[in-house]
């Protein structure tokens, strides 16, 4: 099975993420290499099924608009969004690890603070106007 674990191994779909993220460094590591951050983005969301592509569409829509000042980026072969070369957010396509939703999930990074304790990852299915609103918000403030 594609999916179980050996032991103290990985997943089939963690390596591949493992693979993404080292092709991703070396990418960004080569000189000769001219690369366009939005259009391997923009290729990542075109790759996914069409649920996670909608989702991945809608919030490329929120960042490009409530965050312009974040960079689009591929990170583990997932679409991100970082400042100063550091994620910020992140969409994690359910697909990706075979999961039952998405997730959408912001790092260190997020200017999220909330006391002592906040969510940083949140589950998607779908995204409607109420979805809309909480997204652009937690973008919103995660950006800074």
């Amino acid at each position: 099975m594609a999916t179980s674990r050996q032991d103290e191994g990985f997943t089939t779909e963690e390596r591949a993420a493992m693979k993404d993220r080292a092709r991703e460094v070396r990418k960004a590591r080569s000189r000769t290499a001219a690369t366009d951050p939005l259009a391997d983005l923009l290729a990542k969301i075109a790759e996914l099924p069409d649920e996670d592509r909608a989702l991945a569409e809608a919030i490329h829509a929120i960042v490009t608009e409530r965050a312009p000042g974040l960079t689009p980026k591929t990170w583990y072969g997932m679409p991100a969004y970082a400042r100063d070369g550091k994620v910020v957010v992140f969409f994690q396509p359910a697909s990706k690890f075979k999961a039952r939703y998405a997730t959408l999930g912001f790092n260190d990074t997020a200017a999220l603070d909330d006391g002592a304790m906040w969510p940083t990852a949140f589950a998607l299915t779908t995204i409607g106007d109420d979805e809309t609103r909480r997204i652009t918000d937690l973008i919103t403030r995660a950006a800074g």
